[in-house]
């Protein structure tokens, strides 16, 4: 199989599996415990939180591990917003975590602005500026987003909310490990272990500890209150030797993937292959391709590949099963037609030239059975 899904999950690496097997047999202690056990999985958590804040020049005072990067979200906003009331704002083409706990805010009073996006997928400040309200208390922007790649401005975004003194959480779960990825910029974030090799099922939260926030459930004694239940210990050493790898792997690896993706554009080019790109030209992710093959409906290419051991993903994971038209292409302005045709190919560590060449050659024959 030829793996081009990196954007929906990626496999683990020999490091961060071999750091997960032994912190599971030696470091088994629940680290809230005060034996000599629990003390050894306190220092291993500690450390782990000390490698995940250097990852992102953040005080590792403010690093709380959750179970992925859609609990991340949740309980960062719910955690900024608790206690409070007032207008937040987000985008129309967030991820569903972030949709979803909005919409979910919305319900429970808040006043919420969904804000639009241009054609690119960009956030324009002068579409949030006019957006803000007296009462405006939280921004949520994600830095990259899952469907079309385009990165948004975190740093033109974040130093105008810091002089409107309106909190600032991003999404970082697709860009962290592939851009730079800075909490000078934000005053919260998520992150996900199992985007950047790590295992699935943990994530991180980082909140400027400067920043007020109100834990989901009162009392909570894991985490400094931040997350009930028992810590992961051995996923989060695990994420935390895949997040340094990554990290310190990035610009290289960054230069690779962009290589290769433009090697599979020319290669569809060269083939005639009647295609768009959706999402910015440049500000994009480099290892991420949000294709348009003209008239041909995504899932069915999508289906196509598999058949031919290419696997590659019609839009977000958290979705799959509904082939209706992309939420995020309607967003954009896409008519109905041209939002059903969207597929997503992302690389990463383990594709080769080889792959794309064969992507390359697999979309051509696609295609011309369709068209014949």
């Amino acid at each position: 199989m030829i793996y081009l899904d990196y954007c929906a999950t990626t496999p683990m690496s020999e490091k961060a599996l071999d750091v997960f097997s032994k912190a599971a047999i030696s470091f088994f202690g629940n680290p809230s415990s005060l034996h000599d056990e629990g003390s050894k999985a306190k220092n291993l958590l500690e450390h782990s939180r000390k490698a995940i804040a250097n990852c992102i020049n953040a005080d590792p005072k403010g690093i709380f591990f959750t179970g992925g990067g859609s609990d991340s979200n949740n309980l960062a906003i719910k955690s900024l917003v608790k206690g409070k009331k007032g207008h937040i704002i987000t985008t129309s083409i967030e991820h569903f975590s972030v949709v979803n706990t909005f919409l979910q805010l919305e319900e429970e009073g808040f006043d919420v602005t969904f804000l639009e996006v241009n054609q690119d997928g960009k956030v324009s400040l002068s579409t949030l500026e006019k957006a803000i309200k007296e009462n405006t208390i939280l921004v949520s922007i994600g830095h990259a987003n899952s469907d079309i790649g385009t990165i948004q401005n975190l740093r033109g975004i974040g130093a105008f909310l810091k002089e409107k003194k309106i909190l600032f959480h991003s999404d970082c779960v697709q860009s962290f490990g592939k851009i730079p990825v800075d909490v000078r910029y934000v005053d919260s974030l998520s992150l996900s272990s199992h985007k950047v090799y790590g295992p699935k099922g943990v994530g991180a939260v980082y909140i400027s500890p400067q920043t007020d926030w109100k834990p989901i459930i009162p009392n909570t004694s894991h985490e400094n209150g931040f997350r009930a239940g028992t810590v992961n210990v051995p996923a989060i050493a695990s994420f935390a030797e895949a997040a340094m790898i990554i990290c310190n792997e990035m610009a290289q690896e960054s230069d690779r993937l962009k290589e290769l993706s433009q090697l599979l554009l020319q290669r569809l080019s060269e083939k005639n292959i009647s295609y768009s790109l959706v999402g910015h030209n440049q500000e994009r992710l480099n290892h991420h391709l949000s294709l348009r093959l003209h008239g041909i409906e995504g899932q069915w290419v999508m289906l196509e590949l598999n058949k031919r051991n290419i696997a590659i993903s019609t839009g977000t994971a958290c979705k799959v099963g509904e082939q209706n038209a992309s939420k995020t292409m309607i967003e954009l302005g896409f008519p109905k037609d041209a939002a059903t045709e969207l597929i997503r190919i992302s690389l990463g560590k383990q594709t080769t030239q080889a792959h794309i060449e064969d992507t390359a050659t697999a979309l051509e024959n696609i295609v011309e059975n369709f068209f014949t």
